[in-house]
């Protein structure tokens, strides 16, 4: 089954994002991710919450990948820059459908 990264992220300190950038999106390739969304295009339909100023969707073949990527030696010092340079929501989400009626793909 297949699992999606879902984030959203506001940036107090800059100074991170560009080597975050640069160096994560290659990780997260080699570890079999695929960004589905990384933008600041986000129009609110509906809800309370605040919109993100930056919302991101990443694709992983697996829980099992998706979690390695996370707690890998490589992303650490990434994760770790993030945390401290921004305020973020970051949630691990199986692509299914819990009422077992919509067609979800593998």
């Amino acid at each position: 089954m297949k699992y999606y990264s879902v984030a959203e992220i506001e940036i107090a300190d800059q100074s991170w994002v560009s080597a975050y950038v640069k160096n994560v999106t290659k990780l997260v390739e080699q570890s079999g991710g695929r960004y589905l969304a990384r933008t600041s295009r986000i129009e609110k339909l509906e809800g309370q919450r605040k919109v993100p100023q930056i919302f991101l969707i990443i694709e992983w073949p697996s829980k099992d990948v998706a979690t390695a990527f996370y707690e890998c030696a490589e992303y650490r010092p990434y994760r770790q820059s993030r945390i401290e340079g921004a305020t973020n929501e970051f949630l691990l989400v199986a692509g299914e459908d819990m009422t077992k009626t919509a067609q979800i793909a593998d």
